[in-house]
């Protein structure tokens, strides 16, 4: 089990608890505000684009060629970017943070 912190753009903050899945999908299904998933999580869209708190890049492990790629198409992207649909669950990301981008 893993708590994950999304920020919004408002700065509200919501812990959320998941097992299994995508982060994406913990997020959708606790209404998180920001991410919207329109793909399914197949990584064609970027409406799940976060900023992993800087600390903490290596809980999420690399960023893949495809997921780079979909990102350069955003103009909000930066070095702590990730694309939630992308991040898998796990008890490694209890405690994450994640500020969700514009």
């Amino acid at each position: 089990m893993a708590k994950i912190t999304f920020i919004t753009s408002n700065e509200q903050s919501t812990t959320v608890e998941g097992h299994q899945g995508s982060v994406m999908e913990l997020a959708v299904e606790n209404n998180i505000e920001g991410i919207d998933g329109d793909c399914g999580g197949v990584c064609s869209c970027a409406t799940c684009h976060v900023y992993v708190a800087s600390d903490q890049l290596d809980k999420t492990g690399a960023i893949s060629e495809i997921e780079k790629d979909m990102l350069e198409l955003d103009d909000n992207v930066t070095e702590l970017s990730r694309l939630c649909c992308q991040i898998t669950l796990s008890d490694d990301l209890d405690g994450l943070i994640l500020t969700i981008a514009p």
